[in-house]
């Protein structure tokens, strides 16, 4: 389920209650969105009104983590090239400790400039610095002597711990561009397509076994997962779950339209209800 901390699931109580009722229904997964801020007032391509309220991905999930014990947590996604990578990596591992080892790093490159401008954020070779943070992320979430010496992140002769219970910690790349798609084949246990219909879908998940042949994909990160959120306020049926797993989507992440807890919760049981067991 997605937007576990947007809107009216922003309301702490609210995304208490949403977390425990997914969790005892069966939800796989709980997924985050992100942005810092937003445009006001609201132009292209900015997604939502200015005064949306949004938790910090984080924060949200450390509060899910707290009343649940089996869920995964997820973002979907950060926007990782505004965000200082050493002190992210503290983070995440302090929530993948928090949580148990059930939290999967979704990460995105960003696309609203008045956004990165407003944190300091260079908006530029944006594609780079993420795949770069990511890196020098990895080195201190795994090697015995961490260090890294890039175009944007240098670091050596520290340590940073705890760590990620999980090793290696699972990271889905967002993006509806070769360039995403390249990143996810490369680096990244999965990918994940945002607002995306069956036929979109399939047309994205067609370039991607187009580039298959030209990248090379380290045989560690396994099959590419693919996870799917569709368009806002879509709840899918049976037979659009189907249609889904039969293009080859291994997760799909329905994303309610709720004006509260209770709206939330019942969106839950209609995607329950609709799922395959």
């Amino acid at each position: 389920m997605f937007a576990i901390n947007i809107g009216a699931l922003a309301e702490p109580a609210a995304l208490v209650e949403a977390s425990k009722h997914a969790e005892a229904c069966g939800i796989e997964s709980l997924w985050t969105g992100e942005h810092v801020v937003l445009p006001d007032p609201q132009a292209p391509p900015s997604p939502l009104p200015p005064h949306t309220p949004i938790l910090d991905p984080a924060i949200a999930l450390a509060l899910a983590a707290g009343v649940t014990s089996r869920i995964k947590l997820a973002t979907g996604i950060i926007i990782l090239p505004q965000r200082n990578p050493v002190v992210l990596a503290k983070e995440l591992a302090s929530l993948d400790v928090i949580c148990g080892g059930r939290f999967i790093f979704g990460i995105g490159v960003g696309y609203l400039e008045p956004e990165f401008r407003a944190i300091g954020a260079s908006f530029d070779e944006k594609g780079r610095r993420a795949m770069e943070y990511l890196a020098a992320m990895r080195s201190l979430w795994s090697d015995e002597a961490p260090a890294f010496d890039g175009s944007f992140v240098r670091f050596s002769g520290v340590q940073q711990k705890p760590r990620p219970l999980q090793n290696p910690l699972p990271v889905v790349f967002g993006g509806h561009s070769r360039p995403a798609y390249r990143r996810a084949l490369e680096v990244a246990q999965g990918w994940y397509g945002f607002s995306l219909d069956h036929e979109q879908t399939a047309a994205c998940l067609g370039e991607i076994a187009a580039l298959r042949d030209e990248v090379e994909r380290p045989a560690e990160l396994g099959p590419l997962e693919i996870t799917i959120t569709p368009p806002a306020g879509s709840l899918p049926d049976a037979d659009q779950l189907a249609r889904y797993a039969e293009l080859g989507v291994d997760r799909v992440v329905p994303m309610p339209l709720a004006g509260n807890a209770a709206d939330y919760c019942a969106a839950i049981d209609q995607v329950v209800a609709a799922a395959p067991r």
